[in-house]
């Protein structure tokens, strides 16, 4: 499959189910760095983040039968809420496989959108391997959170709306946990701004796909916890995203837990907007390297507002 005639055709497919979401200029961000810098503010989604987007291209998808045979995939919880969603939409069933450590707010929403939960393993990769299994031995229609050609098409649809909102991207700071975002809009964003640095964010505590790319291999590492629950976990052997996030990535910034929770701390205090810990890390990543893009024009993409009420009071 072509990826970007796929994100074409994606953004046709899913407009009628998704929002367009603001681009925001940071009037607070552009004079403290002395840049412009600029919020995708993928918090305002449906579900509350971006993966609606991948999700609903997948389930578009699917013929009759592959909706009557039911539907697999494992989530952290933004991609089991999207999933359910669409499935909830299309009038299709489905069951989300969670890790153990699961923000209970997320698990209670993938339940409120109609789908069947079930919890296995201590990781986002074990979850995912095993509910990959269970989907062959059920019978039923595995959806990878990132691997998976529909759902990276899906995401890139963001580069699609950024094209048309801002003429010119000198720099896009994107968080990476499986890499469909990344791949998406990265794809995208090389065909028609081949100039915009693709700026990769992760938190030091799980930067999976970081260290399998610095390698030369896919590699499983020992992940310790991180507030950016959103981007964590492994990136299985064999995924498209790996390719295709060697490919479109200019460059990696890894960032502490501190830095993520002062990021969420300062678009509290200044745009009073809540955001989670994937999106932190994006703008945490341009404030380490803020001096690098004195007078351009950058993109912070915030990828979602899903962070639990207890674990949002305990940042502030």
């Amino acid at each position: 499959m072509n990826i970007l005639q796929e994100i074409v055709k994606a953004e046709l497919r899913i407009r009628p189910y998704i929002l367009k979401t603001p681009l925001f200029h940071s009037q607070y961000l552009s004079v403290e760095t002395h840049s412009n810098v600029y919020l995708k503010l993928e918090s305002e989604q449906y579900t509350g983040s971006f993966k609606i987007r991948g999700a609903t291209n997948k389930v578009l998808s699917f013929t009759e039968e592959e909706k009557r045979q039911g539907i697999i995939t494992a989530s952290t919880g933004n991609h089991g809420q999207a999933l359910a969603m669409a499935l909830q939409v299309m009038g299709a069933k489905g069951i989300v496989f969670v890790p153990e450590h699961a923000d209970p707010s997320k698990v209670d929403a993938i339940k409120r959108y109609g789908a069947a939960v079930e919890v296995y393993g201590k990781t986002a990769l074990e979850a995912e391997l095993y509910a990959k299994q269970r989907a062959q031995e059920r019978g039923m229609v595995w959806v990878s959170p990132y691997n998976d050609p529909h759902i990276v098409a899906g995401q890139g649809t963001i580069g699609v709306e950024l094209a048309e909102q801002l003429k010119a991207i000198d720099a896009l700071f994107v968080t990476i946990g499986g890499g469909g975002l990344m791949s998406g809009i990265g794809t995208y964003m090389r065909s028609v701004s081949p100039h915009t640095q693709m700026v990769g964010c992760f938190p030091e505590n799980a930067a999976e796909m970081y260290e399998s790319i610095t390698t030369g291999k896919v590699v499983e590492s020992a992940n310790k916890e991180t507030i950016s629950d959103g981007s964590a976990g492994g990136v299985e052997a064999g995924s498209i995203t790996y390719d295709m996030c060697k490919e479109v990535v200019d460059e990696f910034v890894l960032v502490s837990e501190d830095e993520i929770k002062q990021a969420i701390r300062l678009l509290v205090d200044t745009h009073h907007k809540i955001i989670e810990g994937a999106a932190g890390v994006a703008v945490a990543s341009y404030l380490r390297h803020k001096d690098h893009y004195q007078g351009k024009n950058v993109v912070i993409l915030i990828c979602g507002a899903n962070i639990a009420t207890e674990k949002l009071k305990a940042i502030l």
